[in-house]
């Protein structure tokens, strides 16, 4: 399956597992890439850049096939070094980098100069034409089903994909509210030479993520997911567990990020991922979680998806047209 994105990036299929914090190790980046996709491990889940560095070895020792390095510019409290990460996985032979979060401008000499090819996310059309401007070679676009941060314009894929590709040179990837070859063939009538999935991948064998929160991703329907941080101009599109309300609840009434923080921490949310407990922190799924009804193996999932996909185009819409 031949996209200009496939052609540009060396990859099989027009598929990105695309980084999520936490979740983006080398293990499951290798696990797509070696399935014909694009895996990408996360630079932010790693404490230093010396632990990055061996987080891109150990994906380099799984995998002879293209993969990326996700790096999330401007969104985390803690104060980062962004000069060592870059250094790092500019040094070690990396050929792909997915950026999110602020624009990757300051960057941009650095990633051309070692001609690594730039994914960056966003989620307007006028960001995305601005990211053009400034050289990325690859736009992700989040329309507003997506899980962790679709923007404040509450757009939705079907009008913000189509929209997004007819205003760019560049290769388009559709993101948010995809999980199957449905949203694959969709992706590609819309004019994006891709899909981009998270929540999909999350309920995969190889994702380092506790069972139960992987079944717990299988049971969701449409409406299991709840928008925090509206007040704070951060929305994120979390889980609809006890904590998603309970932030939602204290937004509402008035309340600072100072009064929500203890229950959307990073500890907490390290408490659900690694021990299934659903309730215990702060869970991010987009809406796609209701496409999602099992568990398969990376290989499987993208070869399902890729076969579905060329069904729907050579089966039913042909017949249709026909």
């Amino acid at each position: 399956m031949n996209t200009r994105l496939t052609e540009l990036l060396g990859i099989e299929v027009p598929i990105i597992c695309g980084g999520m914090m936490r979740v983006g190790t080398a293990e499951l980046a290798a696990a797509v890439s070696n399935a014909g996709a694009l895996g990408i491990l996360t630079a932010l889940s790693q404490p230093t850049p010396e632990r990055l560095k061996a987080e891109i070895q150990k994906c380099q020792a799984l995998t002879d096939k293209p993969f990326g390095v996700n790096i999330t510019v401007g969104v985390v409290t803690t104060p980062l070094d962004y000069s060592a990460l870059i250094d790092v996985i500019v040094k070690s032979g990396v050929r792909i980098v997915e950026t999110a979060g602020r624009s990757p401008e300051p960057f941009m000499p650095y990633f051309k100069a070692a001609g690594i090819k730039v994914i960056h996310k966003a989620v307007t059309v006028r960001h995305a034409m601005a990211a053009e401007r400034i050289g990325v070679d690859v736009i992700s676009i989040d329309g507003f089903e997506c899980a962790g941060h679709p923007g404040e314009q509450d757009v939705g894929g079907l009008v913000l994909f189509p929209a997004t590709a007819q205003s760019l040179r560049i290769p388009v990837v559709a993101s948010g509210g995809i999980a199957d070859g449905r949203g694959l063939a969709a992706a590609l009538a819309l004019g994006c030479e891709g899909v981009n999935m998270g929540t999909r991948f999350l309920a995969t064998q190889e994702a380092p993520i506790h069972a139960g929160i992987k079944q717990k991703i299988v049971e969701m329907d449409e409406n299991q997911t709840q928008l925090i941080f509206r007040k704070f101009r951060n929305t994120a599109r979390v889980y609809k567990n006890s904590v998603a309300e309970k932030v939602a609840e204290i937004e509402a009434a008035g309340g600072d990020f100072k009064d929500v923080h203890t229950y959307v921490s990073g500890e907490k949310q390290e408490e659900a991922w690694s021990t299934g407990n659903i309730e215990a922190g702060m869970v991010t799924a987009g809406m796609s979680g209701a496409l999602v009804k099992d568990v398969p193996s990376c290989q499987e999932l993208i070869d399902r998806i890729v076969s579905d996909a060329r069904s729907i185009i050579k089966g039913r819409l042909a017949a249709i047209a026909a």
